[in-house]
């Protein structure tokens, strides 16, 4: 009885699995079926307790994780936002100094004649270094490279014409003028700390 039993059930999952092979219409059908079994359970499953959209302790208070991160880290998504996108803070830089007004220095009119004085002694026969080591001692260190550049055949004077005047003068600069037999000279004179130096010049006609 026993094996009589168990060739039966045997014929009878053979029925059950063979049905939808028997035609087209019967595999369609089965499945159809078994894809409307996903689907239900999809649905259904994530509803019960304990299941991925369950009710946990974020579920229960309608907070996502990724609130309950945000309120444990001390700051939500919009601060995060706002720190990202907004605008950075403006450094405070102290105000640019003005220069303070002052009578001229008379040492500082005074380099300035020396330095026009060396500037038109360029005789036939002078190298560039020795016409820039006459000027060495009234130039300041970042200024005396620039005059390496000048030719001396285009200095359009041979002397000094007359004594230095101020244009304008503050504490730390003067703006000096210096006549020659050719064009006037304009000389900013700075204080450093080896004294007053020439900074710049420009032929003012």
């Amino acid at each position: 009885m026993p094996i009589r039993t168990n060739r039966g059930r045997a014929a009878v999952y053979r029925k059950l699995w063979g049905w939808p092979l028997r035609s087209p219409a019967h595999l369609v059908g089965t499945l159809v079926v078994l894809v409307a079994v996903v689907v239900t359970l999809g649905i259904v499953v994530p509803q019960l307790p304990g299941g991925a959209g369950g009710s946990g302790p974020n579920a229960a208070t309608g907070e996502t994780s990724r609130d309950a991160g945000d309120r444990t880290t001390g700051s939500g998504s919009d601060e995060s936002d706002s720190d990202s996108t907004g605008p950075l803070p403006t450094r405070l830089t102290e105000p640019r100094q003005t220069p303070t007004p002052d009578d001229p220095d008379p040492a500082a009119l005074r380099v300035a004649e020396e330095w026009a004085t060396a500037w038109v002694n360029h005789p036939e026969g002078m190298t560039i270094e020795q016409w820039l080591d006459g000027l060495r001692p009234y130039t300041t260190e970042e200024y005396l490279p620039v005059m390496s550049s000048v030719d001396l055949a285009n200095i359009p004077a041979t002397k000094v014409a007359g004594e230095a005047t101020a244009a304008t003068a503050f504490t730390s600069s003067v703006e000096a003028e210096v006549p020659t037999d050719g064009p006037t000279l304009s000389l900013t004179v700075v204080r450093t700390n080896a004294g007053w130096r020439v900074a710049h010049y420009d032929e003012a006609g």
